[in-house]
């Protein structure tokens, strides 16, 4: 099966993980067998991009000169681990936000207990877990990570860290460099992490499931307050049936006169949900994008929902962990001039891509797979968001201070748009964080 997707799959998020890299498992000696198994995880790989990928150039990427390469480094590697780093970075050599290897899945959880996210122009830790080793060591929201393993984030490779920390090479705990708020002094702390041994092993389809839908609670959650005429709406990922969208339109959303539609550090997910939600703002059906593509594509299109369209005003929130379809709804509320985007540059992070699940073996089946970019995504306005983002009409942007102190200044002035007072403070209160025991 190969699911559409719109998807910003390494969102930057350190928690609740499946570790495939890790010691002990059944690649622990990486033997002839283990090698032919990783040579053909690659050629794996490699045969998904050359039928699937979208631009049949490939980017400028000589694809058999670099696969080549791999293969000779996987030849020369002395462990499984650093065998799937060099199927990871060859794919990696794209540069494209929807193009990955999964590799096989293993059956143990890892917890690092914190999270950061790029705000403004630094690296600052959003989420910490109180029951973790990081909150032990004194890690606050906040702080700002000055480097990780060695490696200092940046907005346009802070994905990269994640993917590998998540999904190549997970650990047992994180070297990080830390620089509180009004510190000069940097602390280097070791984080040790948490881990789990599952009782069953995930499908690829389980774990890519798993990955896009981990959040601050650990679950997808879609959670809603109401202030007033306004109602706020956190959407934390399009992974969403689309008579979801329609159930909560109909039944959460109708009678408010205003929505404020929280996207932040919403990664994306599906077409259909996006199709759907965004034909609830057009009163006719209204082309959301265009698919470029090695063969003729249909558009992404909104149907209007009709009579049941919201008809109030809306305003957008979005970070630079919004990605992908996030992106594309933003940019089409603000091209249809159906509402008002706040806050920071999204990720730029947009292409539509499809997952490809694989298996190698005959007696003992070792499923693995691909996520392949099958479409660039051209709005209404002739541009791609990829590498871009979406630039809202007020830029805002939280302080290490607002984010130590829980406020939410970004979501009080959207209630100020709507001529509501929300206090940052009070609406900061509105979506408290819940961890989930482990």
């Amino acid at each position: 099966m190969r699911i559409p997707l719109l998807l910003w799959p390494y969102r930057a998020a350190l928690t609740f993980v499946v570790i495939f890299a890790a010691s002990g498992d059944a690649y622990a000696q990486f033997d002839r067998i283990a090698k032919s198994q990783a040579k053909d995880m690659l050629r794996g790989a490699r045969a998904a991009i050359k039928e699937d990928y979208y631009d049949p150039k490939f980017r400028g990427l000589d694809l058999d000169a670099t696969f080549k390469i791999a293969e000779e480094k996987i030849e020369a590697a002395t462990s499984m681990g650093q065998a799937l780093g060099v199927i990871a970075q060859v794919v990696l050599e794209l540069n494209d936000s929807h193009t990955r290897f999964y590799p096989p899945s293993r059956s143990v959880e890892v917890d690092y207990g914190w999270r950061m996210q790029m705000v403004g122009g630094k690296c600052l830790v959003t989420l910490v877990d109180p029951k973790s080793d990081a909150a032990k060591q004194g890690l606050k929201v906040g702080d700002e990570i000055v480097q990780v393993e060695g490696f200092k984030p940046n907005r346009a490779d802070l994905w990269k860290i994640n993917y590998y920390y998540n999904t190549i090479s997970l650990r047992k705990g994180l070297n990080v460099k830390v620089l509180a708020p009004g510190a000069t002094a940097v602390k280097e702390l070791n984080l040790a992490a948490k881990t789990k041994t599952l009782k069953a092993r995930l499908t690829l389809e389980d774990l890519i499931r798993e990955i896009d839908l981990s959040s601050s609670s650990g679950g997808v959650t879609h959670r809603f307050s109401r202030v007033g005429a306004t109602t706020v709406w956190k959407m934390p990922s399009f992974v969403i049936d689309p008579n979801q969208v329609d159930q909560i339109m109909r039944n959460r959303i109708k009678g408010s006169a205003n929505l404020i539609l929280d996207l932040r550090n919403n990664g994306g997910g599906y077409v259909v949900a996006l199709e759907r939600l965004a034909g609830y703002f057009v009163e006719k059906d209204t082309e959301i994008a265009k698919l470029v593509s090695r063969k003729p594509m249909k558009p992404q299109m909104a149907k209007t929902a009709g009579g049941e369209a919201f008809k109030g005003r809306v305003i957008v929130l979005i970070d630079s962990g919004s990605g992908s379809a996030s992106e594309i709804f933003a940019r089409f509320m603000q091209l249809e001039q159906r509402g008002v985007v706040i806050g920071e540059q999204s990720a730029g992070a947009v292409m539509q891509s499809r997952t490809i699940p694989m298996q190698m073996g005959a007696d003992s089946i070792i499923p693995y797979g691909m996520s392949v970019t099958n479409a660039d995504v051209i709005l209404a306005d002739g541009v791609s968001l990829e590498r871009l983002g979406v630039l809202p009409q007020m830029v805002m942007t939280p302080t290490p201070a607002d984010l130590a102190a829980g406020h939410d200044p970004v979501l009080a002035a959207a209630f100020q748009l709507l001529d509501q007072t929300v206090t940052p403070e009070a609406a900061g209160k509105m979506f408290p964080v819940v961890w989930e025991d482990n």
